[in-house]
């Protein structure tokens, strides 16, 4: 059999052992995997609204919005009127949040090591150039589509 035909299985199968390699070590920080999603993707795009950010962190919008309300109340993220919009919200994230997200690259990169064990240098950045190859090229095949 054609090992390309598990291309599929295996990036996910990946991405779930990741996920919860990632939530063995993140115990300590006392967050939950959907609230480090959260953190991380505001870092990478604050001001991003609610409804991107559930699409991006594969979240129902129902159960993001209660997260996002904890830790809102929490102080770690704030949400505001979209200018362009009065019915969107934008989120940032504020201090607090941001310290926290110091730990959960600590716990990312521990995570991390554990995953590429045994792969060198060279092995690695090959592995993320070709992963970053097979998003783009998937990403433009999806926007032909649309």
């Amino acid at each position: 059999m054609d090992p390309l035909r598990n291309f599929g299985f295996l990036v996910r199968e990946v991405s779930t052992l990741s996920a919860l390699n990632f939530e063995r070590h993140s115990v300590e920080l006392g967050l939950t995997l959907p609230q480090c999603k959260v953190l991380a993707y505001l870092q990478r795009s604050e001001g991003i609204s609610q409804v991107r950010l559930a699409e991006l962190t594969d979240t129902d919008p129902m159960t993001l919005a209660r997260t996002l309300e904890r830790m809102e109340a929490d102080g770690w993220i704030e949400r505001k009127a979209d200018p362009s919009d009065r019915r969107a919200r934008q989120l940032f994230l504020k201090p607090p949040g941001l310290r926290l997200l110091q730990d959960i690259w600590r716990v990312a990169d521990r995570a991390r090591t554990d995953a590429m064990a045994g792969l060198s240098a060279t092995d690695r950045s090959q592995l993320m150039s070709l992963l970053e190859r097979v998003r783009w090229n998937l990403n433009t095949v999806l926007r032909a589509d649309v």
